[in-house]
């Protein structure tokens, strides 16, 4: 059995989890999450915690999908309740970002700015103009909006220009030698 897969999703306070027909639908403060299960993994409520269980003879791969459709529940209600956050550094001269209501706005040295437009569920905050932090209830979305605004302008590994993640380490290459014979 899988070690990730048995242990129980326990449900934290102010949040309301409901299994009907292979969903999992999942309630709190920062918002709704559903969440189709896989065939061969099914999920049940027991001593206020989820529990997900898996039938091998349905499904071939039903122990790599039991592990991870646990973890999927757990994001789900950690998400629903704390949310996650994802930030991001821009570094370089000029360079700078804005929130308009649901637009991003980055000024990252090209001749234009570029607005990006925030899928629901997902918002940004700006602080002292080039530090960057995205949250959201749902993990994986949170991650490919702050990996799409990576990609606006990613890191450059001479000087460190660009959009990164503020635990990310960039190395730093040389450059050209003045003068080499």
């Amino acid at each position: 059995m899988s070690r990730v897969g048995k242990v129980p999703v326990k449900i934290l306070s102010g949040v309301k989890v409901d299994i009907k027909d292979s969903w999992v639908k999942v309630e709190g403060p920062k918002g709704k999450l559903s969440h189709k299960l896989p065939l061969g993994v099914a999920a049940k409520m027991e001593d206020g915690a989820v529990v997900l269980t898996r039938d091998d003879s349905l499904v071939k791969n039903a122990s790599a999908l039991h592990g991870l459709t646990r973890t999927l529940v757990h994001n789900m209600v950690h998400g629903v309740s704390v949310g996650f956050t994802k930030d991001l550094d821009i570094v370089g001269v000029g360079y700078r970002a804005a929130v308009k209501g649901n637009t991003l706005s980055l000024t990252v040295g090209y001749s234009h700015s570029i607005d990006y437009e925030l899928p629901a569920g997902v918002t940004a905050k700006v602080e002292n103009n080039t530090h960057l932090v995205v949250s959201g209830a749902d993990k994986m979305v949170v991650g490919m909006v702050a990996a799409k605004i990576r990609s606006f302008r990613k890191p450059e590994p001479y000087q460190g220009k660009g959009i990164k993640y503020t635990n990310e380490h960039i190395i730093r290459k040389q450059g050209k030698a003045a003068g080499a014979k």
